[in-house]
């Protein structure tokens, strides 16, 4: 599950209300994507469409689309809102993020190690 605050939720609306999108009718998309100083990165932004990798969830009244594939990366992570003057804006509360830059977009997870085939002849 992906799940925001109740301040997350409240400052998104209002970035929602500024480019004229109806928290009734549009999700938040989170995704990852391959890059920044940490070796991943959050990306967000708004959507009508549902796709057919999608997972959707709902958290404080809106709806959160994620693919697949990212959700691999962010399950369980909690989206919250930060008034500090060091670190405004959106925080992301990943478990499973091993380790982030300052900038605080960009993280790294640890990749499960994979065993090595063994090679097994067929006759």
């Amino acid at each position: 599950m992906i799940s925001l605050t109740e301040t997350a939720a409240k400052e998104i609306k209002k970035v929602m209300q500024s480019e004229l999108k109806d928290p009734e009718s549009v999700c938040i998309r989170i995704g990852v994507k391959a890059g920044g100083c940490s070796g991943f990165t959050y990306v967000m932004d708004f959507d009508d469409t549902k796709r057919r990798h999608d997972l959707l969830f709902q958290s404080e009244g809106m709806c959160v689309l994620v693919d697949k594939k990212s959700y691999l990366f962010i399950k369980d992570t909690v989206i919250d809102w930060s008034y500090e003057l060091a670190k405004r804006g959106l925080q992301f509360e990943n478990p499973a993020a091993k380790m982030s830059c300052g900038c605080r977009i960009s993280f790294q997870v640890d990749m499960p190690e994979q065993e090595e085939p063994v090679f097994k002849p067929t006759w």
